[in-house]
C-alpha cells in the first residue's frame, strides 16, 4: 500500500472544520451603518474619513472618489469585489474600479471585539480551537457526538445570535481540505467534505486555492503547464523536485493529494508581536524628522500594548524600512532580558536605526519584538519619554 494511500486513511476519519467570518470588517461595519447594506462599501480610508453627522441628522458618507493617497483596501463588500475591488488593492487604483463606493475608515478596536464574540461562542459548543487570525479559526470536531450537518448549522447559528453576521465553514478531514471549502459557498456557505470528493469538488481548482502556494509559486507552476490542482496531482514527484527541490516538492504532492496531517494546535505560542505603517508620502528623514519621531513612538507604543495584553515580553527588537524605491531592509538587536516596557524598546529599536544609513525618502516603519517568554506577573510600564528620532548617522 503506498504512503498516499496509508496518510489518506489515517486521517480520513478526522472532522475539521474552518470557519471564516464573512467580509469581516466589512460586515462589522454594516452593523454600525446598516442603511448601507446592499452597496459597495470599502474598507480602508483614515480617521478623516468618518461619517459625518448632518444637521438633519442624516450621514454624509465618503466616496473612493474623494481619496488621495497611497493606503491599501483592508477589506469590501461583497457587492464592492463584484466591481472589481479586493484587500490589498491599492485604494486609488480602487477609486478607479468604483468611484462611487463608500469609503470607512478602519476601527480594529472593533473588529477585536466581534472577534472576541464569535471565538467565545463557538467555544461554547466545541473546545478544541486554533486562532487563526482575527476572522478565521479551526474546530476540531472529531469527538463531538452530534452529526456533522447539525453540528455546522449550531455553530453558525451561536455565531449570528452572538454578533449578527454570517460566517462560513468548511468541514473536510483536515486542515488543508477544510480552508479550501469554507470559500467555496460564500457568504454564509457550509461545504462537507470527503476524501472521496477530491476528485470532484477540488482537483479542478486553480492550484492558487491552496493556502501555501503563493502568487510566485502558482507562476512558476503555470510555466510548467500545471495551473489547476488536478494537474498538480497528476505530475510526478521527481519531476516537481526537479524545479522546486525536495521538500517544497513532497509538500506539493501530498497537499494535491489531500494530504494534511496538521493538528488543530490550541495552545499555540507567538513567535513575534510586530506594527507597522505605509505613509500617506514618502517622508523625508531629515525634513520630516518630527512625523518620523511620532510615527516610530506610536509603533513602539502598540507593540508593547500587544505584548501586554498577551502577556509577552521579549529579547529581540526590529525594525523595517522601505525606502521610496521599494528597497526594503531589517536590523535587530536582543536585549540583557526579556520587556515589555515601551520605553525600552523605543530605545533598543533606535538603536537599530542609528546602524541604517538614511540617504533616501522612508515609505514604510515597522517594529517588531520576538524571542518571546511569557510573562508570569504584572509588570510595571516604564514611563516612555518622547525623544527625537535618532535620524542623523
Amino acid at each position: 500500500m503506498n504512503n498516499v494511500l496509508i496518510n489518506t486513511i489515517n486521517t480520513s476519519q478526522r472532522r475539521i472544520a474552518h470557519l471564516d467570518m464573512d467580509a469581516f470588517y466589512a460586515s462589522v461595519e454594516l452593523l454600525r451603518y446598516p442603511e448601507l447594506r446592499g452597496l459597495p462599501v470599502v474598507i480602508g480610508g483614515r480617521d478623516e474619513h468618518q461619517p459625518l453627522i448632518q444637521a438633519d441628522g442624516s450621514k454624509h458618507f465618503f466616496r473612493l472618489r474623494d481619496y488621495a493617497g497611497r493606503g491599501v483596501i483592508t477589506t469590501a463588500t461583497y457587492e464592492a469585489r463584484a466591481m472589481g475591488v479586493h484587500s490589498a488593492m491599492g485604494v486609488m487604483k480602487a477609486a478607479q474600479l468604483a468611484p462611487e463606493a463608500i469609503l470607512l475608515p478602519v476601527d480594529f478596536a472593533m473588529y477585536r471585539h466581534y472577534s472576541r464574540l464569535f471565538k467565545a461562542a463557538v467555544a461554547g459548543i466545541a473546545s478544541q480551537i486554533e486562532d487563526s487570525g482575527i476572522d478565521e479559526i479551526y474546530i476540531d470536531l472529531t469527538d463531538l457526538p452530534d452529526d456533522t450537518p447539525a453540528l455546522a448549522q449550531r455553530i453558525k447559528q451561536a455565531v449570528e445570535d452572538a454578533t449578527g453576521l454570517s460566517c462560513s465553514i468548511g468541514i473536510a478531514p483536515n486542515k488543508l481540505l477544510s480552508k479550501i471549502c469554507s470559500d467555496l459557498e460564500k457568504p454564509d456557505g457550509l461545504t462537507i467534505l470527503g476524501i472521496s470528493d477530491i476528485p470532484e469538488r477540488i482537483w479542478p481548482l486553480p492550484v492558487s486555492k491552496i493556502n501555501g502556494i503563493g502568487p510566485k509559486s502558482a507562476k512558476k507552476l503555470a510555466l510548467l503547464g500545471i495551473t489547476t490542482i488536478a494537474e498538480l496531482a497528476q505530475t510526478e514527484l521527481g519531476f516537481l523536485r526537479t524545479h522546486f527541490g525536495r521538500s517544497y516538492s513532497i509538500w506539493l504532492y501530498e497537499v494535491s493529494h489531500g494530504i494534511d496531517q496538521r493538528p488543530v494546535i490550541t495552545n499555540a505560542e507567538p513567535k513575534s508581536f510586530s506594527r507597522e505603517t505605509t505613509f500617506e508620502r514618502d517622508l523625508h528623514p531629515r525634513q520630516d524628522r518630527f512625523d518620523l519621531s511620532e510615527a516610530f513612538t506610536a509603533l513602539c507604543l502598540q507593540v508593547a500594548d500587544d505584548l501586554k495584553h498577551k502577556g509577552y515580553a521579549g529579547r529581540t527588537i526590529s525594525i523595517k524600512l522601505r525606502f521610496e524605491d521599494f528597497h526594503t531592509l531589517t536590523r535587530d538587536c536582543s536585549l540583557a532580558t526579556h520587556t515589555a516596557d515601551p520605553a525600552l524598546i523605543r530605545r533598543a529599536a533606535g538603536e537599530c536605526l542609528r546602524r541604517v544609513p538614511l540617504q533616501k525618502k522612508i515609505r514604510l516603519l515597522g517594529v517588531k519584538v520576538s524571542t518571546l517568554s511569557p510573562l508570569e506577573s504584572k509588570r510595571r510600564d516604564g514611563a516612555l519619554r518622547q525623544r527625537e528620532l535618532p535620524l542623523v548617522p
